[in-house]
């Protein structure tokens, strides 16, 4: 996890991501999930591209299992998007860093 990501647990998620003053993207994700390997480089290059304005989050589905059923977290990588404490876009699945960026770009 690089820098300028975020690793966020059950105890730390209102604090860091539904109290945050910036938009969230939260990346549902374990360490045995090879999609979820596959986008991390990518979602480490956006959270440092865009560090300020938007929040690049991750929670290990494992480890946070109270958060994950919070929001109903199926399959993984699902990926939340919250903007003043709401859900307001949900990505589900590996793709590319292009799509990710779209999905960032449009809640700026």
């Amino acid at each position: 996890m690089s820098k300028d990501t975020v690793a966020v647990q059950d105890a730390s998620f209102k604090a860091e991501v539904l109290d945050s003053s910036v938009p969230v993207l939260v990346d549902f994700w374990a360490t045995w999930c090879a999609p979820c390997k596959a986008i991390a480089p990518a979602l480490e290059e956006l959270a440092t591209q865009y560090k300020g304005k938007v929040k690049i989050a991750k929670v290990d589905v494992d480890e946070n299992q109270q958060v994950a059923q919070q929001f109903g977290i199926r399959s993984i990588p699902t990926l939340l998007f919250f903007k003043g404490g709401r859900v307001v876009e949900q990505l589900v699945g590996a793709m590319p860093k292009a799509k990710l960026e779209d999905a960032i770009k449009k809640q700026l």
